[in-house]
């Protein structure tokens, strides 16, 4: 039975992929610090550290356990945050991922899948959707941080052999995304709109975004994991040969997302316009074909049923 490491396993979008790999007949270890997971999101069968992603006891972890396989989802997510603080933005996503990484080169580890974002490194994009091979030129250093580490990447494959699948996601939502820690407006919205109280909406309300329901991110993960398998020998000239937009295809205003919610909800109130936030883009949804050809993916689930989904969940859980 193979072992794989799930950083931020205990999180919203990890616990999902943990559950992945458990019922792909993975062993599944997971290493968070709980700073936004929760240990009720852990799977009872997944053997869990918690521990940070920087600290050095994580070389013991490795020595351990005998990893195959890293997925790496563990990462300071908030683009408001990562404004407010940019040092600490780094020191998680790039000083923890280095640390990560360094212990694959110690631990003989040779695969990792890691998560970046297709809604913040290509910037604010002329045009629509936009691919991987997109120039990018981040607006915040949440974005800085993400497109730094796929170089990183693309450095630990030439010279110390580490294969890579970046998975650029779009907007992840869903069960278990937490309306008061996380970057979620669909889990924010939702638990507002069912306590009966007027959510806020930054700007105008017409940025578009690629909204993807998260058991369609599982299905990415499971599919890159068998794509990394074989790669061992694939030339490449940049990060981006090993980068899939993880998306719809399609983008979707806040305003257009805040109407189908209140349906679903019966919520009759207007939204509560404030002024934009820094460091977010106006416009931003991503071409999937690569992932279409390469990984054999395609996003199958429409908005409406995945907030079907979601919203379903939220009035059971909140």
């Amino acid at each position: 039975m193979k072992n794989v490491l799930v950083t931020g396993g205990a999180g919203f979008i990890g616990s999902h992929i943990v559950d992945g790999y458990i019922k792909e007949g993975w062993r599944v270890t997971v290493v968070d610090n709980l700073f936004r997971g929760k240990k009720e999101n852990l799977n009872p069968q997944a053997k869990f550290y918690q521990l940070d992603i920087q600290d050095k006891k994580l070389s013991k972890v490795f020595s351990k356990e005998k990893f195959d396989l890293i997925n790496h989802h563990a990462a300071q997510i908030d683009v408001r945050k990562s404004v407010e603080d940019s040092l600490f933005d780094a020191e998680v996503n790039i000083l923890g991922t280095l640390n990560l990484l360094d212990n694959c080169v110690k631990w003989g580890v040779n695969k990792i899948i890691f998560i970046s974002s297709g809604g913040a490194i290509y910037g604010e994009p002329s045009s629509l959707p936009v691919n991987e091979y997109y120039l990018k030129n981040p607006f915040s250093p949440y974005g800085i941080s993400k497109h730094t580490i796929e170089h990183y990447l693309y450095y630990y494959r030439e010279n110390f052999g580490i294969n890579f699948v970046s998975l650029r996601y779009a907007n992840i939502y869903g069960p278990r995304q937490d309306p008061l820690g996380e970057a979620g407006v669909i889990s924010i919205f939702t638990q507002k709109m069912l306590k009966g109280e007027k959510p806020s909406i930054f700007g105008n309300g017409e940025q578009l975004r690629d909204y993807l329901y998260v058991e369609e991110a599982v299905e990415a993960n499971l599919l890159a994991t068998k794509l990394i398998e074989k790669i061992n020998k694939k030339k490449i000239k940049s990060p981006d040969d090993l980068a899939y937009n993880i998306g719809t295809g399609r983008g979707t205003s806040v305003n257009s997302l805040y109407k189908l919610i209140s349906n679903f909800i019966n919520f009759r109130e207007e939204p509560l316009y404030l002024p934009p936030r820094k460091g977010e883009i106006n416009r931003i949804y991503l071409q999937v074909k690569k992932a279409e050809k390469e990984l054999a993916w395609k996003s199958k689930i429409n908005l409406e049923e995945g907030l079907a989904k979601t919203i379903e969940w939220f009035k059971k859980h909140y």
